[in-house]
C-alpha cells in the first residue's frame, strides 16, 4: 500500500488539450515514474461541459518528494513542462498522507474527489464521522468501488487539510440511496452547521487510465 500521495489540478487552454495530454502521458508522467519511491500514476478528465485535468501520483512515503530525483525535476524542468505549467490555469498541488484506504479494485472509471479545511479543534470529530459512518455507508453501493482518505501536510491552490478519492464504477451511484443516506448521517449532521463545512471543494472526474514504470511503454486503457 502506497502511504502518500500528489495531487495536482490544472485546466489547459481549450485549444492546447491534445498537446497537455501528450506532455503529460510522454514527459511528465514517465520523468517521475522512474524516481525512487514512485509506484503508479493516474489521470483524470473532465466530464462533458467541465475542463479541469487532475493527476494523481502514488508514492511509497512522501520522502519520495525529497530525493534529489526528484528535486533535480523541480529544479531544471523539461522545456515542454516549463511551457505547459505557464499557460495552464486552475493550477493545486497537494502532497497528502494516507489516513485509510477500503482497498484496491479494479475497474473505477470514475473518481468523486472531495476536500475539506477542517479546524483543528474539529479534526477528531470529523474523522470519526468520515471513517465511522461516512465511508461504511457510501461503501454499502455496489458502484463504489474505494474510498481513501489523506491528509494533506503541504498545499498549494487552497486552504484543504484533508481530501478524499471516492472510486466509482458508475456515475449513477451518485444518486443512489446509499449516498443519500450516507449525506443524512447522525454524525454528519452534527458537522453539517458548522461554517468551514459547507465551504468544502468538490469534483467529478472521468479515469483517463493507470500508468506504472512497467507500462510506460503500453498503451493506456482508462479505468485500469
Amino acid at each position: 500500500m502506497t502511504e502518500g500521495i500528489l495531487f495536482s489540478q490544472m485546466t489547459p487552454r481549450s485549444e492546447e488539450v491534445d498537446r497537455f495530454n501528450s506532455w503529460y502521458d510522454d514527459d511528465h508522467i514517465p520523468a517521475r515514474l522512474v524516481l525512487p519511491g514512485f509506484q503508479r500514476a493516474t489521470r483524470y478528465g473532465p466530464l462533458p461541459g467541465e475542463d479541469e485535468f487532475l493527476a494523481v501520483y502514488e508514492v511509497d512515503s512522501l520522502d519520495a518528494f525529497a530525493t534529489a530525483g526528484y528535486l533535480d525535476l523541480k529544479r531544471d524542468p523539461s522545456d515542454e513542462t516549463t511551457y505547459m505549467l505557464g499557460r495552464v490555469s486552475g493550477f493545486t498541488r497537494y502532497l497528502c498522507e494516507l489516513l485509510s484506504d477500503t482497498g484496491d479494485v479494479s475497474g473505477a472509471q470514475y473518481l468523486s474527489a472531495v476536500a475539506f479545511a477542517v479546524p483543528e479543534e474539529d479534526r477528531a470529530e470529523f474523522e470519526h464521522w468520515y471513517a465511522d459512518e461516512h465511508v461504511p455507508m457510501l461503501m454499502a453501493a455496489p458502484d463504489w468501488l474505494r474510498v481513501r482518505r489523506y491528509h494533506v501536510v503541504d498545499g498549494q491552490g487552497g486552504p484543504w487539510t484533508h481530501i478524499a478519492l471516492h472510486e466509482l464504477a458508475s456515475l449513477e451511484v451518485m444518486d443512489s440511496p446509499e449516498r443519500e443516506r450516507a449525506r443524512s448521517g447522525p454524525l454528519r449532521a452534527q458537522l453539517a452547521d458548522r461554517e468551514w463545512f459547507g465551504r468544502s471543494g468538490r469534483w467529478l472526474y472521468r479515469s483517463l487510465g493507470v500508468r506504472t514504470l512497467e507500462s510506460l511503454t503500453t498503451p493506456v486503457i482508462a479505468g485500469e
